[in-house]
């Protein structure tokens, strides 16, 4: 069973930083794909950024620039590095992993940002 933990979400000033982490169990971890996306009330849920088995990576671009995308095999963590933010940052955050044809979703992390 394929489990994703989100953390490090909380409220920051705009321009502030933040980390957020995914942590996952359950999976082949070293091969798959993971993703954040993000989404406000009453709006979809939006791609933030994507990491593959190669490390390869691509971002949304409201974000590129901002955010860094990383990957830590041995932890079975991907971190979503948050600079600059601004409120339009403000969100649940949430991982996806990508195995097997399946796609799986952690429980979202929030993150505020107050200007």
């Amino acid at each position: 069973q394929v489990q994703l933990v989100e953390s490090g979400g909380g409220l920051v000033q705009a321009g502030g930083s933040l980390r957020l982490s995914c942590a996952a169990s359950g999976t082949t971890f070293r091969s798959s794909s993971i993703a954040w996306y993000r989404q406000v009330p009453e709006k979809l849920r939006e791609f933030v950024a994507v990491i593959n088995s190669g490390r390869i990576t691509n971002y949304a671009s409201s974000v590129r620039g901002r955010f860094t995308i990383s990957r830590d095999n041995a932890k079975n963590t991907v971190y979503l590095q948050m600079n600059s933010l601004t409120p339009e940052d403000t969100a649940a955050y949430y991982c996806n992993l990508a195995e097997g044809g399946q796609y799986y979703w952690g429980q979202g992390t929030q993150v505020t940002v107050s200007s």
